[in-house]
Order: C-alpha cells, then structure tokens, then sequence
C-alpha cells in the first residue's frame, strides 16, 4: 500500500509542479500550495514508511514517477486545442452580397495577460519539423519566465495598439470620402481569428475580401491565416474576389518611418555621434530551409533601412543590424561596437515587430541593456511601428494597390 500511495503523490506532484509553472498569474497561488503540501506528505510518507535500501529505492522510484507526471501534463497542455470560437456562416451559397468591400486586417496578435496559446501552437510546430528548441521537460520552465515577464511589464500592449493602428486606417479611408468598406480585425494567437473575422464579413454582405497582411515578411505566419481563410473557399462558393496584400517587407514608406522617427529623437546630438539598431526576431536555421523568405526579406528590409539613415547623414559604422533569437550578433555585440566608435547616444527599434508586444517591450530592450554603458549614457527604445501615421500609410498603400 504505501508504495502506492508514493507512487500516487509523485505523479500528482509532477503534475501539479507543471500547472503551477504554467496557469495563469490569478492560479498560482492555489498550485503552489498545493504543490507544496503534496511535497510535504510525499517525504512525510517516504520518512516514516521506508527505512534504509528501501527508502533509497523508494525516492528514486518517486523521482521517476514524479517525471512521468511531469512529462504527462505537458502532453496534456501541448495537446489543447484551439479555443477561440468560429461563428457559423449564414449566408447562402452565391449570394453576390451587398456590393461593399471588406478589409481583414489580419496580424500576429498576443494576449493582454498571460495566455501562452501561441507558443503552444509553436511548440508543436517546431516538434512537427524536428526543430530543437527547448526540451519537452524544460517547456513549464519556458512558460514561467514568460509568465515572469507579462507580470514584470504590466501586460502585452500588442491587442490595444492594433485596435488603435485599425482605428487610424479606417479613419484614412473615411478621409478620402470612402463610406461604404468595412474593417475587420483579425489575430493568428488572439482573438478573433482570421477565418472567424471572414465569415463575420460574409454574414454581412460583402462582396469583396481584401486581407491587409500587417506582418514584415512572407512566412508560416502568413501561410497559416491564409490558409484559415482559403479553407473557406469563399470564391467558389459565393463567386466573390479575395485578395492578400502581402507584408510589408517591400514598402518604402514603412522604411522612411524608422528615418523620420530617428530624425524625431535625436534631439541635439550629431547624426555622426549617434548610433541606429535595427534588431530583428531571427528564426531557426530549419525554418530557413522551408520559409527563405522570411529571412532574406527581413534582411532586405533592413538593409534598405540603413541605406536610407546613411542618405540621411547617419554614420555607416555607427548603423547596425542584430537578432533577438536564433541569430547572430546579438545586440549586446553591436552596441559595444558602437560604443568603440564614439558614439553619444543610442537608439534601437525592435524593426520587425508591428506593434508593442513583449518581444518589444521586454526582450529585445534587456538584450540591449545587457551592455556596458558609460553612467548616464542616453539609450533611447524606438519601439515597435505601432500607429505612426505613417505606419498606417504604408498599410494602406498595400491596400490601395489592390482596390485600384
């Protein structure tokens, strides 16, 4: 009986060790405590019911156990499904519709608070490919220190600032005397998705589709909402258009944003004393195999965004490209280059991002930071794009592009 009942309570500890990892911020304290008193029990049985050889066997035996429900409950995470619903689709087959176009703005998305749907998604993604990335026992680990970091910045303003980004677009169009086409947001890890914002505009009449891809490069992002929406099959079965922009990777406009924001902060210092870092996500060297795009047309971008600094006065030894993950150099490197060369003040964008996320508020700023500053060094965050007018123009040239 008792090495049931340690074999029960190292199972349970293993899994209760993972939700308390992994639940949200609002659940912790119940995990921990019950994690807690599971351990309390679990030695309190091993102490009083095992003596010498058999205790030794007894906690390697609760050790091994204690791994497989740890192991059982990241399986059990791993393997939720989606939850974000799907609205049905009333609208009858060819029904031509209203006569209005309908814009998706279709982007990343992350969650206000804590949710790790995406990297769940991710995490299965990479398991799917064979890419090694975080080992399946230490994954709770990984959730926790993303956990740590939606507690320590407050929350992700990625949602609230593509609400606004939406909100700019629209009023763009309204400004040129466009009444009728109606906007639509849409997240690939937020709510609501892609397909749930299509079937949306269906139901209401449009007669023409048109995703706004607010994303910088062509990747598994952008195949997997395009696919959302393809499975609908909405042109053959209501005989209306639906086009893609495609991302911005390619957009001169988005590229002269990084020059006009620099020009903005700079203040008084020299544009031969300043220093410009363009960091960008970085993926794995797998990915590179299947989605090349996403990297070459990352680097496109922000090389033609040095090139363009530099026309405007910039120093080329002081412009510098880095990666927040998967890549070299890392900021740290750059920036020490940087500082080498004389430079006075400091300014990095997190480039690839659409708008504030933890990628931009957290990690890719502590990477920066990680570096030896003269006391006093000024270190200015440009940010992600986030709604700069001129952000918007760019979305809506794409846009334009389609409709005229």
């Amino acid at each position: 009986m008792k090495w049931l009942v340690i074999i029960i309570l190292a199972g349970a500890l293993g899994m209760l060790f993972v939700q308390y990892l992994s639940v949200h911020p609002l659940q912790m304290s119940f995990y921990l405590i019950a994690t807690c008193f599971i351990i309390v029990v679990l030695i309190w049985v091993l102490k009083i019911g095992f003596k010498r050889t058999s205790l030794f066997v007894a906690t390697l035996l609760s050790l091994g156990v204690f791994i497989a429900g740890d192991l059982l409950m990241i399986k059990i995470i791993l393997a939720r499904e989606d939850p974000r619903p799907v609205p049905i689709l009333t609208r009858e087959p060819g029904d031509p519709g209203l006569g209005h176009t309908a814009i998706i703005y279709f982007t990343h998305g992350e969650p206000e608070t804590y949710y790790p749907l995406g990297w769940i998604n991710q995490f299965n993604e990479f398991d799917e490919q064979g890419i090694d990335f975080v080992p399946m026992i230490a994954r709770p680990f990984f959730f926790n220190t993303l956990r740590n970091k939606y507690l320590e910045v407050g929350k992700s303003n990625h949602r609230s600032v593509h609400f606004q980004m939406l909100e700019k677009l629209e009023e763009a169009f309204r400004a040129q005397g466009d009444a009728t086409t109606k906007f639509y947001i849409s997240f690939l890890d937020d709510n609501p998705r892609p397909d749930t914002a299509a079937i949306q505009a269906l139901n209401e009449g449009a007669s023409r589709i048109i995703v706004s891809e607010v994303f910088l490069t062509i990747s598994n992002h952008t195949a997997e909402g395009e696919d959302q929406i393809k499975k609908l099959n909405i042109e053959e079965t209501f005989g209306i258009p639906v086009e893609f922009t495609g991302p911005l990777y390619d957009s001169q406009t988005l590229m002269s944003m990084f020059v006009l924001r620099a020009n903005a902060n700079i203040g008084d210092t020299d544009k031969s004393k300043v220093g410009i870092l363009l960091v960008g996500h970085g993926q794995p060297d797998e990915w590179d195999v299947e989605w090349p795009t996403e990297t070459e047309q990352e680097l496109g971008f922000r090389y033609g965004v040095l090139d363009l600094l530099a026309a405007d006065g910039y120093q080329p030894d002081n412009l510098s490209l880095a990666w927040m993950d998967f890549k070299y150099p890392k900021p740290e490197e750059k920036v020490e280059d940087f500082l080498q060369n004389g430079i006075e003040k400091l300014l990095f964008y997190s480039a690839a991002i659409s708008a504030d996320s933890i990628h931009s508020q957290y990690d890719i700023p502590k990477l920066v930071y990680k570096a030896e500053y003269p006391e006093g060094f000024p270190v200015i965050n440009l940010g992600a794009w986030n709604d700069d007018p001129v952000v918007i123009q760019a979305i809506k040239e794409k846009i334009d592009a389609l409709m005229h």
